[in-house]
């Protein structure tokens, strides 16, 4: 597939990682021109500085990883890393308020968030591994109602989640995508041949921390 770097998010949200884990990252997002690199708030600034000039997209997280901060929080979150250089937001759904069928209280939390990012376009994380595909599908929907501008599968931080699965990247994109909004896959994408599979779906990024290994395959 031509271009696949170019849907591809470098990833490092590791809780132990290291400044020489972060100066790699960038290296290797400026050597392979991948789309961007996903970091997680405090690292942004240094993202920005490191990266200035280089085309790469800066994309941090928000209430990472359980989504179960309170939406004024997440929004503060979102609202400083925008200041700090952010391009794009990716926030964690409140899962437990979705399984509970608080629609309105999940969609009021995407739009408080969205109401911080400025013009920055806002990635919803909906775990997709703790999910019946009816959840899913209500997911989208609510995100569709609250003008995200995508959904993506997972955090990659479920014990045991296998995270992006093909028929869920499928179910979300055929939800989604009658209404401008794009899917992002993330979580378990470790080779070419899955992340070439994600895209057929219907994924437009990928989330993936072997970004490298993929390019180079």
């Amino acid at each position: 597939m031509e271009n696949l770097n170019k849907h591809i998010e470098h990833t490092l949200l590791k809780q132990d990682a290291v400044y020489e884990d972060f100066i790699k990252l960038f290296d290797e997002a400026k050597e392979h021109k991948f789309l961007g690199v996903c970091v997680n708030p405090l690292y942004v600034r240094l993202t920005k500085e490191q990266l200035e000039g280089s085309g790469v997209k800066i994309v941090t997280v928000v209430g990472f990883p359980l989504g179960a901060n309170k939406s004024d929080v997440k929004a503060y979150e979102a609202q400083q890393a925008v200041e700090d250089g952010a391009d794009e937001i990716d926030m964690v759904i409140n899962v437990t308020a979705l399984k509970n069928k608080d629609y309105e209280f999940v969609q009021k939390d995407i739009e408080t968030v969205k109401a911080f990012c400025a013009d920055k376009p806002l990635k919803v994380i909906l775990e997709t591994d703790l999910l019946t595909k009816d959840e899913i599908k209500s997911a989208c929907e609510i995100c569709i109602a609250a003008k995200a501008d995508f959904v993506k599968t997972s955090t990659g931080f479920v014990k045991n989640g296998v995270g992006a699965k093909v028929e869920d990247v499928k179910l979300m994109y055929e939800t989604v995508s009658p209404h401008g909004l794009k899917v992002k896959a993330s979580g378990g994408i470790r080779d070419k041949e899955t992340a070439i599979k994600m895209l057929e779906a219907g994924a437009e990024r990928l989330g993936t921390s072997s970004g490298v290994k993929i390019a180079a395959s």
